[in-house]
């Protein structure tokens, strides 16, 4: 199965494909989260939704915090 959007459009955003797995990672798990709280039924995986947000430019690498807080 072909990644859709294109690794190269992500690229555009995410320098590389380590750091692209991190951004996408954190980001849907803020998805998940946000739609748990709110009672929210995704149409899409959380995964989904986050590569396309990647894809159009409102995440990159420096916007959203890949570090890992332990609780």
């Amino acid at each position: 199965m072909m990644l859709y959007p294109a690794m190269n459009k992500l690229t555009e955003y995410v320098p590389n494909r380590y750091m692209m797995v991190n951004v996408v990672a954190r980001r849907a798990r803020q998805i998940a989260i946000e739609a748990e709280v709110q009672g929210e039924r995704l149409t899409e995986k959380p995964v989904t939704l986050a590569i396309h947000e990647v894809a159009e430019g409102k995440f990159d690498a420096k916007t959203i915090d890949t570090t890992i807080v332990e609780a």
